[in-house]
């Protein structure tokens, strides 16, 4: 039996990553009276990365919980209401629209979506112990870290050439890890990564488990596809490159998404197929996935949801 609460709200967020902290900010400073629900692992892919040193304003860097937590505070401040639990549905079909928490329902005039995306992992617990210790899944975030040292990226498509390409700057060996001898990457971005003196491939080769000393990794078990064989490759970073998954089963049916699931905004904005709903961040974002990108389409659906209600009443 759910209780519905009688009071409607004029926007609710739903994530709490950069970019639905940013809209908080941004909508609460509009007198919106913003509510939102952050999720019982609240903060998103910055929650699990140690050092962020791109993002504008921290000139000596600073972590990826503080970084939220600051976030978090500064949206507080101008009065941004949270709830840290799941949202369990939702119901666009009529005004105002519904939201879900448990046994509990929300009615709000509008929607701001900021559920993000989680990168795909090989799903091994050794890859989870030495995450942020050696193993990441973002090269752009932390390349810097691997100076003058071999690391490995997992991967076969796109996203892995770029990474290994990228990673050559800051490391002395790449070597790129894949299931095959067939790459799913486009020709261009494969021979890009074929010329580059920098990185080796290790075909037919599946990462079996991430060794280290309990702070820090410091090698690899491969297992071979074709004769089960194990061996082990020191290595000081692992990078897996084998895509996103942006948090949308939520939206299932509701929200329309592109063939891999990432929310479809009109052009230039971040305006959804349904009427008051928006969405900001990696959720609608496959290409750019950086914590300041995320930020700034945060301000943007904040702006478009602003405007969207005043144009309501």
């Amino acid at each position: 039996m759910t209780t519905p609460t009688t009071n409607i709200e004029n926007v609710i967020i739903i994530g709490s990553g950069p970019a639905g902290l940013t809209s908080a900010v941004y909508t609460a400073r509009a007198n919106l009276n913003p509510l939102m629900i952050e999720g019982e692992e609240a903060g998103g892919q910055l929650m699990i990365t140690t050092e962020v040193e791109n993002f504008p304003g921290f000139e000596h860097g600073i972590t990826g919980p503080d970084l939220i937590a600051v976030m978090r505070k500064q949206a507080e401040r101008f009065g941004t209401r949270f709830i840290t639990r799941n949202v369990t549905k939702v119901d666009f079909s009529m005004k105002p629209y519904k939201v879900f928490v448990g046994d509990k329902e929300y009615l709000t005039k509008s929607v701001i979506i900021s559920t993000g995306a989680s990168a795909k992992l090989i799903g091994l617990p050794s890859e989870k112990q030495y995450m942020s210790r050696g193993v990441s899944a973002c090269a752009t975030c932390d390349g810097a870290f691997f100076k003058n040292v071999e690391v490995g990226v997992v991967g076969g498509g796109d996203t892995a050439m770029e990474e290994a390409n990228f990673l050559t700057r800051f490391a002395s060996k790449v070597y790129i890890i894949h299931r095959s001898e067939n790459f799913k990457a486009s020709k261009i971005m494969l021979e890009r990564a074929q010329k580059n003196p920098k990185i080796e491939f290790v075909t037919n080769a599946v990462v079996d488990e991430v060794l280290g000393d309990g702070k820090s990794m410091n090698a690899i078990k491969l297992k071979s596809t074709k004769t089960g064989e194990i061996t082990t490759k020191s290595l000081q970073g692992l990078f897996i490159a084998i895509g996103h998954q942006p948090n949308t089963k939520l939206f299932n049916g509701l929200i329309t998404v592109n063939d891999v699931g990432y929310i479809q905004t009109k052009p230039g904005t971040t305006y959804t197929n349904v009427e008051g709903v928006f969405a900001a961040g990696d959720v609608q974002d496959p290409i750019y996935r950086q914590a300041i990108t995320a930020a700034g389409s945060g301000c943007m659906a904040a702006i478009d949801c602003e405007r969207w209600l005043e144009t309501q009443h």
